[in-house]
């Protein structure tokens, strides 16, 4: 196995999150599990956000999780990379939409 800050072996203890905090680890499995069920949105659209949002926040485990995941939803390898080019998209537009804060304070400063 290769070596990498983010052991791929953890991803299968993510349950062990209870062992040090019961109740609220109980609660938060209950809630993540509701999230997942289908609703409004089917559970392969719930996967293919998730990976893109995996993709956002750059969590190694949950690209890891969301990858297989979406697979087995019937999500094909087009569909998974087109959702991480709108991940990517919001999180660089978010980026550049903030220069406007740095626009209108060169503009506060020059007046």
């Amino acid at each position: 196995m290769d070596k990498t800050y983010y052991n791929p072996a953890d991803l299968k203890k993510f349950g062990q999150i209870t062992d040090f905090q019961e109740k609220l680890g109980k609660k938060f499995f209950d809630w993540y599990g509701a999230v997942f069920e289908p609703g409004a949105l089917t559970a392969r659209e719930k996967s293919l956000i998730a990976l893109a949002v995996a993709h956002a926040v750059q969590c190694p485990y949950c690209i890891d999780a969301y990858t297989d995941d979406s697979m087995k939803k019937g999500a094909d390898e087009e569909q998974m990379m087109e959702a991480v080019h709108v991940a990517a998209a919001i999180r660089g537009g978010a980026s550049l939409v903030h220069g406007v804060q740095m626009m209108n304070k060169v503009d506060e400063k020059l007046m």
